[in-house]
Order: structure tokens, then sequence, then C-alpha cells
């Protein structure tokens, strides 16, 4: 009788635990490796940020140049944007605020230079508001791609998806992420070598801190640009003859 009491409560505890790990939050690092991550179905292997029409005129030749163009997108451009925007629509999920969310996606969605980087980010934010709210439901990103009709700038999606993370891990995994896709967007038209882009990431990262560390400051009212030739760039890359990307 002892035995069969002893099994009985063996196996409680295992359904108990079983149940109490199933019920778990998911795991924000792995959320944010997961929705980071290069094979993440957002398409931004399409787009270069302008970065195709620099290597066609001579503007970016080399690694150095590349990493000067991706640390101004990132510093005073796009990139840095991006950050801000990040920041701000994660603390108005976090506060549950749907009216700020939304006017923070508003802002964002219109706070671009040219019509292929708006379109870069509100196809990466579309495509990734469909594939998380698919595999990974139960976040913010639900509510506000409903009410918006999937139609969403990217940093503002991922903002939404990611309100279980800390906002500076948040912040430094989006600006990687930018930079190693423009990294990878180098490699193939400049062309450079696999470890020259490697080099040219690992270079980046001060930048990508520092960037992060400032996004995480900044209110909307204090962001600005001065990004002029990377502006050009993308405006230029709208007729540009021949092109392997969408921005």
């Amino acid at each position: 009788m002892a035995t069969i009491i002893i099994i009985t409560i063996i196996i409680a505890m295992t359904i108990t635990r079983m149940t109490m790990e199933m019920a778990e939050p998911r795991d924000w690092l792995l959320s944010l490796l997961t929705f980071m991550s290069p094979s993440y179905p957002v398409g931004g292997f399409a787009f270069s940020h302008g970065l195709e029409w620099a290597v066609e005129t001579g503007d970016v030749s080399d690694r150095g140049d590349l990493e000067a163009y991706i640390g101004a997108a990132l510093e005073v451009g796009g990139g840095w944007c991006d950050l801000v925007f990040l920041a701000a629509a994660w603390r108005a999920a976090r506060a549950n605020d749907a009216g700020a969310l939304d006017a923070i996606a508003d802002l964002s969605a219109a706070w671009r230079s040219s019509a292929e980087t708006a379109l870069e980010s509100r196809h990466q934010g579309a495509a990734f508001a469909r594939a998380t709210c698919a595999a990974f439901p139960g976040s913010p990103l639900d509510a506000l791609a409903a009410r918006r009709d999937g139609e969403i700038a990217f940093p503002v999606a991922v903002s939404a998806a990611v309100v279980d993370a800390p906002l500076d891990a948040a912040l430094r995994a989006y600006a990687h992420a930018f930079a190693a896709n423009l990294v990878s967007a180098g490699v193939r038209l400049i062309p450079l070598g696999q470890t020259d882009g490697l080099l040219a990431l690992a270079s980046l990262a001060p930048t990508i801190m520092r960037a992060a560390r400032a996004a995480e400051t900044t209110p909307l009212d204090r962001l600005a640009t001065s990004a002029l030739r990377i502006d050009i760039a993308s405006m230029r890359h709208e007729t540009q003859y021949t092109r392997l990307f969408r921005s």
C-alpha cells in the first residue's frame, strides 16, 4: 500500500511539473534570437537600403566604405529612426496603450525618406506580423496587426512581439540584425568575401551598442536624421536600370 501511495505521489508531481513547464511564458532570449534570425521570413534579403545604388556609383567599393555606410544608417539614418520608434512602441505595448501604439505606428510608417525605404519597412513589418501571429500568438502584436490590417512598420511590429524582452536587449538585437542584413547585401554587391563580411560586422559592434543605448533614451520629439547621401541613394535606386534589390 505504501508503495502504491509513493508511486501515485511521484506521478502527480511529474504531471504538475510538466504542466508548469508548459504554462511558462516563452523565453524572451529565444524569441529575440528567432525573430531577428536571418532565416525569419520577413524578406530582408531583398532590400539593400539604397546600398545597391551606392555600390553602382562607386560610393561604396570596399569593406571600409560598407562599414561607414551602415554606421551612418544606424546612427543618423533610417536604422536610427527604427531604433527610436522601437523603443517608443515597446513602452506603449508594455503599458497596453493601444492608442499610443497606433500613433507611433502611424508616425513610423510616415518617417521615411523615399518610396523604396517606406516599402522596405512596410513589407518587412507585414511579413513579420503574418509569421509571428501564426507561429507565436499571444503578444500585443496580434491586436495591433488586426487593427491595422497587417500594415505595420517593421520596428513597431517587432516591438509589439518582444514586450517580454528587456528593452536594451531588443534594441541591440534589432540593430545587429539591421547591420547584418546590409553586410550580407554588401558581400553580394561589392562583392566581398565572407571573411570581410564578418570583419565588417565585428567592426560595427561598437556602433551597434552606441546606437542602441542612445535610442533607449531618445524621445520621439527629439528624433532627427542627417544621412542625406543615403537618402539620395535610395531615391536614385528607384530608377536604377539593373538591380538585384527592391531598395
